[in-house]
């Protein structure tokens, strides 16, 4: 293992944090997220930008996700995006795979154009590197994605490569644009 991919392996963010915007609170999840969840990702035009989401989205699936993120061995960051009144409007997570520190968001649709990804987006990844500062976050999107690629401009994720990904939900191959961010680069949207 090279000494890059060990520090990355070894070091954590800590427990998943709860952040508070000027908007929104992000907490992390609880079992009773799962309706929220369900509903949110059964909605094609959010599960089709995401690649391991399966439509339909079930209940039991959304249960079982959430087992695995409210584990206590997870090391990963799943933050649920709430409104004042408590109400799961999407999510943010920082997760390692493939040992890269990754982001991957998604908001229900009812709440698209109202700047809340943005300002989510910026909270977590801003906290994320206050625990985190020497290492790399990386994500990316299906670049027929527009919302997203842009929320990552905001924030200085430079475009990496592109490749193609599997979607679940779409059920096909699509081409998907990486991106990747160090804390020097990163700026508020």
């Amino acid at each position: 293992m090279s000494p890059v991919m060990e520090k990355h392996v070894l070091q954590t963010p800590g427990p998943c944090p709860t952040i508070e915007t000027s908007r929104l609170i992000l907490r992390p999840h609880r079992m009773s997220d799962a309706d929220a969840i369900a509903q949110s990702l059964s909605d094609f035009a959010i599960s089709r930008m995401l690649t391991r989401v399966p439509l339909p989205f079930h209940r039991q699936d959304a249960i079982d996700w959430l087992s695995q993120s409210t584990s206590a061995l997870s090391k990963d960051w799943s933050l649920a995006i709430t409104t004042g009144d408590d109400t799961h409007i999407g999510v943010v997570s920082i997760e390692l795979r493939h040992g890269l520190w990754k982001m991957g968001y998604w908001l229900n649709r009812y709440y698209w154009g109202k700047g809340h990804m943005s300002e989510a987006a910026y909270a977590v990844t801003e906290r994320f590197f206050m625990r985190m500062p020497e290492v790399t976050l990386h994500s990316g999107a299906f670049a027929d994605n527009a919302a997203s690629l842009r929320i990552q401009e905001k924030l200085g994720f430079a475009i990496t490569r592109t490749d193609t990904l599997y979607s679940i939900a779409r059920g096909i191959a699509s081409p998907h644009i990486e991106t990747k961010l160090a804390q020097a680069g990163f700026r508020r949207p």
